[in-house]
């Protein structure tokens, strides 16, 4: 490249200018490829435009004068380029293009070029100086920040070790640091603690001989994981032997420390003593699941045995005795409730006495209610396990057997006890409980003092008891009852003479139920109260429609309805005032109201008893005493009885169905009827099925029957369409 100088004698400063800034550009991209800046090209060509025109001017300064090129040099230095390649290339940029960009003047052709050689070399020292200066600062700084390094690391490590040694010595846990091989090289303080205080008990010792023989069976396996580098730690619950021969509890950690390399070169354990706190946890377990009066298993232990004995496989059987004592409420509120616990603990001892054997436990599971449990342990022995229920429930009932004594007085123990036996995985816990249940009050109202086996049929037929005891009170609310009436048919001139009433229950699952199955669950409940004003409502207001449809000249015989008395109604304090109650709402008049009472419920019955009775019969009531016969009354208390009728039971008739008829039925029933007649009493006869029990039963002066016979019980709409004929 030529450029032509300024002609002689002009000074075009902006000439000059511009041929400064194409020397700086020429300069700047000989040096930027060899820079270390972070500079751009163009930041780097106006970072040397200054350096260029300072050299310019010592290229024609008077005296001449190299310093500005040394610090020319120094500069580049400073602005990262220091690369010799760098120095190089700049130094060629002088030579070649400073005279020719910057050169002229007064000086000639030689002057400029010794001028610029001379320059040249004050930059290459400059540059030199600078970088060798630059060079020293870096190492010496890189001296004090190693020693500044070195010092801070010594510090930090020592103050590493510090709270190392802190933590080590004064952590709460125990700690220790054994090799690979198990040799014990540290332990803390605490650690010797838990294990008796003397430290060459510990340290003497392999990490490998602190086996225990409750050890899980994964411990050592983990153990072995973890010194081969297949694991880096794992925590897990152990048990360890002091020196004394005790048991220390621990919950126990144990990490792997590596070398620098990564190689496994230690093993740290962090140990904490647990053995106060599980024996609370066992403690607390124990109270949890034993009963605190007898310390027999509680429900909780059993049913939790018991559902582990069902969940077992491989056709594994049980046997369960459930026990209840017998009378034990009258023996509690005679003596007190103290008396009460002391009898109980006593049970308690005589029966665990009985559970001895393998897989054999006894537990209580409240009052005075225990069960045995027999997980068959006897098959190992060929014995079956309802054999063995059998004889463990015989064992139990010969140790009641012998009296107890308490403040002074022997008391004799019974005990009535349902026993389940059968496969334990075809059944659930609450199946054998409920079975259990049912077969020990079976037992007991066998009479007590003994033991039943669970029957299928009769389970079932008990929980359909309950189920029906259970809906009783919601079934009256959803009218689900209702009345159905036999006629009464007069013997004499085979008039229909009224009607019985006879509750059902339309059950939603059972269908039609008759009140054999039903009425007794009623008067337990205390339901039979409601249900039994219920039906005498819907009775009464049943005759006064058929007395409403009679005709006018014959309204002075109502149809009479025969409603059934329960015992809880009979004492019931409100039944006089419910029955009149009644008769008003409904605009019946008494006399065409029957009221039946069983004779079994009036035997021995005192005056106040009767009183409301005679207050009914008084007001024109009629009283009938139903199934007469089937007690054992007196033929005598008869005359005092507020009754008029007398029914017959049912049994009587049936020596009536044989031919001949059996003499001695005829004599007693013939016998019946003269007495009842002297007494001013009509008789009537249930459950006639033949005609010749019919008439029979006319020829010996009775006064009404009912029966198939005439007519099944039915709508109240068929009492009134009965004729004689339609009746037989």
């Amino acid at each position: 490249m030529s450029v032509p100088p300024p002609a002689p004698g002009t000074h075009d400063e902006e000439a000059l200018e511009d041929r400064l800034r194409r020397f700086a550009t020429i300069w700047s991209r000989a040096v930027f490829p060899a820079s270390a800046t972070s500079l751009t090209r163009p930041e780097l060509e106006e970072h040397l435009l200054p350096l260029a025109r300072q050299m310019r001017e010592a290229l024609h300064a008077r005296p001449f004068d190299t310093a500005p090129a040394h610090r020319t040099g120094a500069a580049l230095v400073a602005a990262h380029c220091t690369d010799p390649e760098a120095l190089a290339r700049t130094l060629g940029v002088i030579d070649s293009y400073l005279v020719l960009y910057c050169g002229g003047g007064d000086l000639g052709g030689e002057e400029n070029r010794a001028r610029c050689a001379r320059l040249q070399h004050a930059l290459a020292g400059g540059f030199a100086q600078a970088l060798r200066e630059r060079t020293l600062s870096e190492q010496e700084a890189i001296a004090r920040s190693a020693l500044t390094a070195r010092s801070d690391a010594e510090e930090a490590l020592r103050a590493t070790e510090a709270r190392f040694l802190a933590v080590f010595e004064g952590a709460a846990i125990g700690i220790g640091i054994a090799d690979l091989e198990g040799n014990i090289l540290e332990v803390n303080d605490r650690l010797t603690t838990m294990f008796g205080g003397l430290e060459h008990h510990v340290r003497s010792r392999s990490v490998t001989e602190w086996v225990h023989p409750e050890d899980k069976p994964q411990v050592w396996r983990m153990h072995g994981e973890l010194v081969r580098g297949e694991r880096e730690h794992f925590s897990i619950e152990k048990p360890f032997y002091r020196g004394d021969g005790t048991v220390l509890w621990t919950n126990l950690t144990v990490s792997l420390l590596r070398d620098a390399g990564g190689a496994p070169q230690y093993q740290l354990v962090l140990i904490e003593d647990t053995t106060e706190r599980r024996l609370l946890n066992l403690r607390l377990r124990y109270e949890a699941t034993h009963d605190a009066l007898t310390g027999l298993p509680n429900r909780t232990l059993f049913f939790e045995r018991l559902d582990k004995t069902l969940a077992a496989g491989d056709g594994a059987r049980f046997g369960l005795c459930y026990l209840d004592l017998d009378g034990f409420k009258a023996i509690n509120d005679s003596l007190g409730h103290s008396s009460g616990d002391r009898l109980l603990v006593e049970v308690a001892d005589r029966l665990q006495s009985c559970a001895t054997g393998p897989g054999e436990m006894v537990a209580r599971l409240g009052g005075d209610e225990f069960v045995a449990l027999t997980t068959g342990a006897a098959l190992t022995t060929g014995q079956d396990t309802g054999e063995e229920a059998l004889e463990l429930a015989t064992r139990m009932l010969n140790a009641l057997g012998s009296p107890v004594r308490l403040d002074g007085r022997e008391f004799t123990v019974r005990g009535s006890i349902g026993i389940v036996e059968g496969v334990a995985a075809e059944h659930t816990a609450a199946e054998v409980l409920r079975s259990a249940d049912i077969t020990m009050y079976r037992a007991k109202a066998a009479g007590g003092n003994r033991y039943e086996t669970a029957d299928p049929e009769s389970d079932e037929r008990a929980i359909t008891r309950h189920g029906l005891t259970t809906a009783l009170p919601a079934a009256l609310e959803r009218d689900e009852f209702f009345v159905e009436y036999q006629p009464l048919v007069h013997l004499g001139d085979a008039s229909v003479h009224g009607a019985e009433a006879l509750v059902r229950w339309n059950h939603p699952q059972h269908g039609i139920l008759g009140p054999d199955r039903f009425i007794a669950l009623a008067e337990r409940t205390g339901l039979i109260v409601p249900l039994g004003r219920w039906v005498l409502e819907q009775s009464a207001r049943q005759a006064k429609q058929w007395l409403d449809d009679r005709p006018p000249g014959e309204r002075d015989r109502p149809l009479r309805v025969n409603v059934n008395l329960s015992p809880a109604q009979l004492h019931h304090p409100a039944l006089v005032s419910d029955t009149v109650d009644v008769l008003d709402r409904v605009g019946l008049p008494p006399g065409a109201l029957c009221l039946e009472v069983t004779e079994s419920a009036l035997i021995g019955a005192d005056e106040d008893l009767l009183k409301p009775l005679r207050q009914l019969a008084e007001m024109g009531v009629h009283i009938a005493l139903d199934d007469f016969g089937t007690g054992y009354s007196n033929l005598a208390n008869l005359r005092r009885l507020p009754v008029g009728v007398l029914k017959l039971d049912r049994s009587f008739t049936q020596g009536m169905q044989q031919h001949p008829a059996d003499p001695v039925d005829l004599k007693i029933v013939e016998g019946i009827v003269s007495l009842a007649h002297s007494l001013d009493l009509t008789v009537t006869v249930e459950g006639v099925e033949t005609g010749a029990q019919a008439d029979h039963l006319r020829r010996l002066g009775c006064d009404t029957a009912q029966g198939w016979y005439y007519a099944r019980p039915g709508p109240p709409e068929r009492l009134r369409e009965l004729s004689l004929t339609d009746a037989v």
